[in-house]
């Protein structure tokens, strides 16, 4: 049997019961990078380890290889873990690692976990819904080539599959996942299609953890002021005015960072 396990965005209070029992009954576990140290120190220590790190802009794991360790162990009939930061299927190439599995008929289970997207702007004082702002909001990878275009007929081979304008004119809040590299480009295509420069945006990085660090800017000024704190990935952003509620909400002890004035 091998589980995919969403460990949460770091805090160990926000393991399911049943992440928590999978990690304890484990041979072996798989983990990313991504995988607080605080939860990877609740692994029994005669539990096998193994990094699988994915990390832009480092060293990265292929997913074909951490596919096939997967496979393998499932074929020793090992008790595996696959515990992966937030939510497996949230960005978390789960679903891939999943259909492997399936395809050499090996059991598995999937175990969800509170993803980033939701729990970083709870720590951070921001809900993601409020009825005085959204009825809705989408979840978006911001992980895409800067140079990716909506022009399907330009030369680009790995053109966006991402409807800016749609997003923008639908929905009042973005929460953007694995944005930081490509944030100018976020930022470009969001005013284009119709945003307000004016637009609260905050940036959340290392979510409920005792490292987390929130900045809130706007659309304008967002890729100048990351640059001014020196924020760097991971982290969350979210864009909409459900961010003016840190004001009043912000409950978690976290460093705000601050821009200098322009």
């Amino acid at each position: 049997m091998v589980i995919l396990v969403g460990a949460g965005p770091g805090d160990p209070e926000l393991l399911t019961i049943g992440a928590l029992k999978a990690i304890n009954a484990a041979e072996v576990i798989v983990y990313d990078a991504l995988v607080s140290q605080e939860i990877v120190e609740l692994i029994p220590e005669h539990t096998e380890k193994i990094l699988a790190g994915k990390r832009g802009g480092g060293h990265s794991t292929k997913q074909e290889d951490i596919s096939n360790l997967l496979v393998k162990f499932g074929k020793e009939n090992r008790r595996v873990v696959r515990l992966k930061g937030g939510d497996p299927f949230v960005f978390g190439r789960g679903g891939e690692e999943a259909c492997c599995l399936a395809n050499e008929n090996i059991p598995f289970r999937i175990i969800p976990g509170l993803t980033s997207g939701i729990a970083g702007p709870a720590y951070a004082g921001i809900p993601v819904t409020h009825r005085a702002v959204n009825a809705n909001f989408a979840f978006i990878t911001g992980h895409e080539s800067p140079d990716n275009t909506q022009d399907h007929n330009s030369e680009d081979v790995h053109p966006s599959r991402i409807d800016w304008e749609g997003v923008a004119r639908t929905f009042p809040v973005i929460v953007l996942y694995m944005a930081m590299r490509n944030v100018e480009s976020v930022r470009k295509r969001m005013v284009a299609a119709g945003r307000s420069p004016d637009t609260p945006v905050a940036l959340i990085r290392w979510a409920t953890t005792p490292r987390q660090q929130t900045m809130v800017t706007t659309l304008g000024r967002v890729t100048k002021d990351i640059k001014a704190v020196g924020m760097k990935p991971p982290a969350i952003m979210i864009i909409g005015k459900v961010v003016d509620y840190r004001n009043i909400l912000q409950w978690f002890q976290d460093e705000t960072l601050v821009p200098p004035e322009s």
